[in-house]
């Protein structure tokens, strides 16, 4: 069974932070609130201004998707490594995801939060997903429960190499939209509709067992 590795830092030194090539679960904790865009997003999609005066680093990350932010206690930030050869390495990308999804479902059932999904199907676009991460649904990331619940528990991007792969794991005790909205001007001041992208997590999930059993 892996170690849970634990490491604080800023946002960017931690997305810089080269990790072992071996199965394991990583738990990071920015020092400073930042706001994450991803690889290919564009720099204008940011309030720059808003955030340096907010004291809010803008960062890049080296995966996909939209942008995510982080915080020292208002997000769970879990990242995990499967080497290439691995067990539980999927080359489907995909596919690659499920078992994370599955993974944090019983995470939160171990909280009380029984109801909880994996999302299966290919990645559903918006016109916000581009912007935030929170706004699309992917493969492996989970849901709320039931046909027409909003709002995400557990975002997930990736970022493979011929050797490993590293999956990016997202969740939020406190989700706040008015925030969100003035770092990303292009939510265009839509509160209540920002308000449902994310669903919270139980505060409970920071002390359970975080790591995964060796198959």
């Amino acid at each position: 069974m892996p170690l849970l590795h634990k490491r604080e830092g800023t946002a960017e030194e931690l997305h810089h932070t080269v990790l072992p090539i071996e199965r394991g679960v990583w738990l990071l904790t920015p020092t400073r609130p930042s706001i994450v865009l991803g690889s290919s997003q564009k720099e204008d999609d940011v309030d720059h201004s808003f955030c340096e005066a907010n004291g809010i680093d803008v960062v890049r990350r080296r995966s996909g998707g939209g942008a995510v932010y982080v915080h020292p206690t208002e997000s769970l930030w879990i990242d995990i490594v499967v080497p290439r050869g691995d067990a539980l390495w999927n080359d489907d990308i995909g596919k690659s995801m499920w078992w994370i999804g599955d993974w944090w479902v019983s995470l939160l059932a171990s909280v009380g939060m029984s109801s909880a999904q994996v999302h299966r199907g290919a990645f559903e676009r918006n016109d916000w997903s581009d912007l935030v991460c929170f706004a699309g649904r992917g493969s492996g990331e989970v849901f709320p429960a039931g046909e027409n619940t909003r709002g995400k528990l557990v975002g997930i991007s990736q970022r493979r190499t011929r050797d490993y792969a590293r999956f990016q794991c997202i969740a939020y005790f406190h989700w706040d939209a008015a925030l969100h909205i003035a770092m990303l001007p292009g939510l265009h001041h839509d509160v209540a509709r920002v308000a449902q992208l994310a669903a919270h997590v139980p505060m409970a999930l920071r002390s359970v067992d975080m790591t995964f059993p060796a198959l």
